[in-house]
């Protein structure tokens, strides 16, 4: 893998926090010879001024080699979006709870540096799922979830895969999950954690209500279906957290697993597993 040259920033909401991991990469860029473009909005929330090693008020492009995501997953999330399809990889430093999709922690950034701009990382492809329907096209690379409105009645969704329906539940929502994904929103609702490499994607409910709705495992090439059923209730429709639309009683999306579709660094040597016992193991009281 050729040294990184040229890098895209992207940071979260708090630039308190992210500015001296900033200032540290800055270094780092300066010392490999490497830019860093950061577009209008990251340009004004860290009042920066040009500098040697700073390409500002840059416009978001696919021609450079990394691309850097200060804060949590969903920074990393919209990280992945922004460069699905293009290779290009995404390194993220967690600055938010879990970081599950995080390169780094924020106490290892300056080091996490060095080895990005030596292109000392592996690259993991992670799939997506492509969601359609009357409203619009999306990719979520976490998650797609669908949930009834507040001070609603519960949401009566049906499902099915290809052109056989395979049941319907009275729910508060259901969340379709990529193996990445699958320990968030699918996580919290008792569905399966899917190892990354897994092929396919799973579907869980948000509160059934029923004794029978349990989780489900989609295959790669199957597309999921997913009706309002509801006479009067809409529900609301949500990719990698992101409000969306609306989806009126009646309406239908359609779910698609897409393979390969963003590229996360790993440091050499670090597994799934690794990830899944220090990001979730931590968080159980000892025996």
């Amino acid at each position: 893998m050729k040294p990184v040259r040229t890098a895209t920033v992207l940071t979260h909401r708090r630039p308190s926090e992210t500015g001296p991991a900033l200032t540290a990469m800055l270094e780092a860029a300066r010392e490999a010879g490497a830019v860093l473009r950061l577009d209008s909005e990251e340009t004004r929330k860290h009042g920066l001024q040009p500098a040697d090693g700073l390409i500002l008020d840059a416009p978001v492009t696919s021609d450079v080699d990394i691309c850097f995501a200060l804060g949590g997953d969903g920074t990393i999330l919209t990280a992945l979006r922004t460069y699905a399809g293009t290779g290009v990889p995404v390194f993220g430093v967690n600055f938010g709870e879990i970081g599950f999709l995080a390169t780094v922690d924020r106490e290892q950034a300056a080091e996490g540096f060095k080895h990005a701009f030596a292109a000392d990382f592996d690259v993991l492809a992670l799939p997506g799922i492509d969601v359609a329907g009357r409203n619009g096209a999306w990719l979520a690379m976490n998650d797609m979830s669908m949930h009834r409105q507040a001070g609603k009645r519960v949401a009566d969704l049906a499902y099915g895969v290809g052109p056989s329906e395979i049941g319907r539940v009275r729910c508060d929502g259901l969340v379709v999950a990529t193996p990445a994904g699958s320990t968030g929103y699918n996580l919290a609702n008792g569905g399966p954690v899917m190892a990354w490499g897994v092929e396919g994607f799973v579907v869980s409910f948000i509160a059934p209500h029923s004794l029978t709705a349990r989780a489900l495992v989609v295959a790669p090439g199957d597309v999921l279906s997913v009706h309002n059923r509801s006479r009067e209730e809409p529900v609301d429709l949500t990719i990698d957290g992101r409000p969306m639309c609306v989806l009126e009683p009646g309406d239908m999306i359609e779910a698609r697993f897409s393979d390969a579709q963003g590229s996360l660094a790993q440091i050499a040597g670090t597994t799934f597993y690794h990830r899944l016992r220090e990001k979730f193991g931590r968080l159980v009281a000892p025996l």
